[in-house]
C-alpha cells in the first residue's frame, strides 16, 4: 500500500530476535541472497509480504536459455538452489544452440510453476540458520550512514547488520490493462512504498516498465495447427551434481523428476509455434490509442529485449507475422503461456487480436496480460559487492538494479547474500571478474556503467565467452565458492574427484598417441571426437570427463587468439574516433549500438568501451573499420591482425 492509505504508528514493537542479514523480498534475488547468507553461517531473515508467492514465476515458467542458461549454471556451481530446482520441477528440456560452438550453447527448461514454486519454499523452510516471516517493509533504519534495520507497515521494528533489498516490480508499482490502472508490484498483489525511505536516504530513483502476456486455457487451444516443439533426449540439466533430487516419493511432493540408474528421469510436455497475422497487426493498430503505452499513460522505460506486441507492430511494421510459443504453465493445470504478445491493450481487443492468430480463434483468456512500472535504483550507486556506496550494510539485487530476468536476479542475490554474510564475518569479499564469470560481467556492466534500460545478459556482452562455457562453470567457480563458505565439504569432495578425473583424461590425451599423432592434437580436427577414441582409452574415464577435454582442446587455439585481441583491444582505448563519424556506414553494428552512439558521440573506444550496452564485438567492428578506412594511422600489418581477429570471432561462434 501506498502510505496515504495506512494510519500513523506511533509506537513500534521490537522483535526480539536479532538477525544478521536481513532480506527484503522473496523472489529469485531474495531467494538466493538469503540462502546464501545462511549457508555461510549467518542468522538470516527473510521478508515477504506474502508467504504463499516465494519465488513466483511471475512472467514466464523458464529457466535458462542464451547466456542466462550459463549464469544459472554458475549460480549452481556456488550452491545456489535455481538449476537443481529447475531440474527437479521442469518439465521440458531443450539445450539452445546445439548446431552451433560450445561457447553459445545453453540449457533452457520449461517448468511446472507451481512446483518450482513451492518446492523453493520448502527448501527455504528446512535451511538452517534461515526464518521466515510474512512483512511489507515500510523502511530501511540508518544510523551514522549505517543500516540498522528495518520497520514493517504493521509497527514491527527489526534489528539487523546487514539489509539486502531485492524488491523485484514492487516499488512503488503501477499496474495497466488497456484504460483501467491500480497499484499493484504484480497482478493480486499489493506494491510497496520501500522507494520512498530510500529517496529519503539520498538515493537516486529511476522508474521502469515491464509486461507480461495473457494466460490462455488449453481446452480453447487447437493445438494441431500449431507446430510442435519437443524437448531433448536425453533432457540436459542445469546442475552438477544430483544428490538432492533424490527419488520422488510421498514426501515429496513438488519433485516431479528424479534420477535413477545414472539417467535424469523426465516426463517432458511439449510446447507449440504458431503466429500471428495480417489480420492480428492490423487489430492492434486499429486500438494503440487504446494502449497505456501508446496514449502516453506509462512513463516508465519499457524493455528492448522483450517488447509488447504494440511495440513490434509498430517498429518492425514491415513484418507480416510474429513467431509466438504457447508454453504449458504445470503438468495440472490448463494454463497455457503465450510467448510472444506482451501486451496492456485492454481485455477486448486482447480477445479480438488472439482470434486472429491461427491455432486460437476460440481462445478463452484465463488471465489478461498487463504492463507494470515500478521504480528501481540506477546501479551505479553500487560497489562490486552490490553493497551501495551511500550506506553501509545495504545491499541492493535483482530488478531494483535495472536488471531483467529470473537468471540476473538470482546472480546478485547469491553475490549480495554472500558479501553481506561476509562483511558481517569481517571476511574478504566475494567479488567476480568479468573474465571468471557471466555473474562478473553483470555486475561490472552495472555498477561500472549503470543502465538506463533494463539490462539482460547476452554472451555478445563477455569478452571471454569462448571460456565462459556452461560446461566449465564449476571448474571457474566452485574453488572460489568453497573458499566463501558457499560450498558444503561433501560438495567439494565429489567436485576434488571430477578435478582428478579430469586431470587423468588430460595426461592421457596428451600422452597417447594414434597412428602416431597424440589424441590431444586429433581433437583438434573437425573430424575427431569422442567418439574415435579407442575403446580402452574411452572407458576410462566417463564420457561427460571426455567431452570436457574434448571440447578444451578443439578450442584452446580459438580461445587464446581472441586473449590476444582482447589485450591489444584494451591497449587501443586511447584511439581517437573523429568528430561528425556516421556509424551507419559501419557494418555490422546493431541497431541498438548505432543508436547508442549517435546520442553519446565517443571521441575514443575507451569511451565507447564505457557505454551501457555497448559491447566487446561492437568495440572491435568500430576499431576494425577504423583501420580499414584509414582513420587511426596504424600500420597495416596491424591493420590485417584486426581483419583477421574479425574474420576468426564470427567463425568460432
Amino acid at each position: 500500500m501506498f502510505a496515504t492509505e495506512l494510519s500513523v504508528i506511533t509506537k513500534m514493537y521490537t522483535l526480539p530476535a536479532e538477525y544478521d542479514v536481513i532480506v527484503v523480498g522473496s523472489g529469485h534475488a531474495g531467494i538466493e541472497a538469503a540462502l546464501a547468507a545462511s549457508r555461510i553461517g549467518c542468522r538470516t531473515l527473510m521478508l515477504t509480504q506474502n508467504l504463499d508467492t516465494i519465488g513466483q514465476m511471475s512472467c514466464n515458467p523458464a529457466i535458462g536459455g542464451p547466456a542466462k542458461g550459463h549464469i544459472v549454471r554458475e549460480i549452481d556451481a556456488m550452491g545456489g538452489a535455481m538449476g537443481l530446482n529447475a531440474d527437479a520441477t521442469g518439465i521440458q528440456f531443450r539445450m539452445l544452440n546445439r548446431a552451433k560452438g560450445p561457447s553459445v550453447r545453453a540449457p533452457r527448461a520449461q517448468c511446472d510453476k507451481k512446483a518450482y514454486q513451492f518446492r523453493m519454499k520448502a527448501i527455504l523452510e528446512q535451511t538452517e540458520n534461515l526464518d521466515l516471516k510474512q512483512a511489507t517493509v515500510s523502511e530501511v533504519l540508518v544510523d551514522s550512514g549505517i543500516a540498522v534495520g528495518v520497520d514493517t507497515d504493521l509497527g514491527v521494528r527489526i534489528a539487523r547488520r546487514s539489509v539486502i533489498v531485492t524488491s523485484g516490480t514492487f516499488l512503488r508499482g503501477l499496474l495497466h490493462v488497456g484504460e483501467s490502472s491500480k497499484r499493484g508490484g504484480r497482478m493480486a498483489d499489493a506494491s510497496s512504498t520501500l522507494s520512498t525511505s530510500l529517496l529519503q536516504l539520498g538515493f537516486e530513483v529511476g522508474r521502469f516498465k515491464t509486461g507480461t502476456p495473457c494466460r490462455l486455457d488449453a481446452r480453447s487451444v487447437d493445438f494441431p495447427q500449431c507446430q510442435i516443439q519437443r524437448g531433448d533426449d536425453p533432457p540436459p540439466p542445469f546442475a552438477f551434481y544430483h544428490d538432492a533430487i533424490g527419488i520422488s516419493s510421498c514426501n515429496e511432493i513438488f519433485t516431479l523428476n528424479h534420477y535413477r540408474d545414472g539417467k535424469f528421469h523426465v516426463e517432458q510436455l511439449p510446447c507449440w509455434i504458431t503466429h500471428t497475422t495480417l489480420r492480428t497487426h492490423e487489430i492492434i493498430r486499429a486500438n494503440l490509442h487504446r494502449s497505456p503505452l501508446y496514449g502516453g499513460r506509462i512513463k516508465g522505460t519499457g524493455p528492448r529485449y522483450c517488447p509488447s506486441i504494440e511495440d513490434k507492430i509498430v517498429k518492425f511494421s514491415d513484418k507480416t507475422s510474429h513467431q509466438l510459443f504457447l508454453e504449458p504453465e504445470g503438468r495440472h493445470t490448463s494454463e497455457y503461456y503465450v510467448n510472444g504478445i506482451s501486451t496492456s491493450l485492454p481485455y477486448d481487443v486482447q480477445l479480438e487480436f488472439l482470434r486472429s492468430i491461427p491455432a486460437l480463434e476460440r481462445a478463452e483468456i484465463m488471465r489478461p496480460g498487463y504492463a507494470v512500472e515500478y521504480d528501481y535504483l540506477p546501479p551505479h550507486q553500487l560497489s562490486p559487492t552490490l553493497e551501495t556506496k551511500l550506506v553501509s550494510g545495504l545491499y541492493l539485487a535483482g530488478q531494483v538494479n535495472g536488471t531483467s530476468g529470473y537468471e540476473e536476479a538470482a546472480a546478485q542475490g547469491l553475490i549480495a547474500g554472500a558479501n553481506a554474510a561476509l562483511k558481517v564475518q569481517g571476511r574478504s569479499p566475494l567479488v567476480l571478474d568479468k573474465g571468471e564469470a557471466y555473474i562478473g560481467v553483470l555486475i561490472d556492466d552495472l555498477v561500472n556503467k549503470g543502465t538506463d534500460e533494463h539490462y539482460r545478459m547476452f554472451t555478445s556482452r563477455a569478452e571471454n565467452r569462448l571460456f565462459l562455457r556452461h560446461d566449465n562453470a564449476d571448474q571457474r567457480l566452485t574453488p572460489r565458492a568453497f573458499s566463501s563458505g558457499l560450498i558444503t565439504h561433501t560438495r567439494w569432495a565429489s567436485f576434488r574427484k571430477k578435478i582428478d578425473l579430469l586431470d587423468q583424461a588430460r595426461q592421457m590425451a596428451t600422452g597417447t598417441k594414434l597412428r602416431g599423432t597424440p589424441i590431444s592434437q586429433l581433437f583438434k580436427r573437425p573430424d575427431f571426437g569422442v567418439k574415435d577414441l579407442p575403446a580402452g582409452t574411452f572407458s576410462s574415464v566417463p564420457t561427460a570427463v571426455w567431452e570436457l577435454i574434448e571440447t578444451d582442446f578443439k578450442y584452446e587455439g580459438y580461445a587464446a587468439r581472441q586473449s590476444e585481441q582482447n589485450r591489444r583491444l584494451e591497449s587501443r582505448h586511447q584511439q581517437a574516433i573523429p568528430d561528425g563519424l556516421d556509424y551507419n556506414n559501419i557494418t555490422g553494428l546493431r541497431f541498438e549500438t548505432r543508436q547508442k552512439l549517435a546520442t553519446a558521440r565517443p571521441t575514443s573506444l575507451g569511451q565507447v568501451a564505457r557505454i551501457s550496452g555497448i559491447t566487446p564485438a561492437d568495440i572491435l567492428i568500430i576499431s576494425i573499420w577504423l583501420s580499414k578506412s584509414n582513420l587511426t594511422g596504424r600500420p597495416s600489418a596491424q591493420r590485417e591482425a584486426d581483419c583477421m581477429d574479425l574474420q576468426c570471432s564470427r567463425a568460432r561462434l
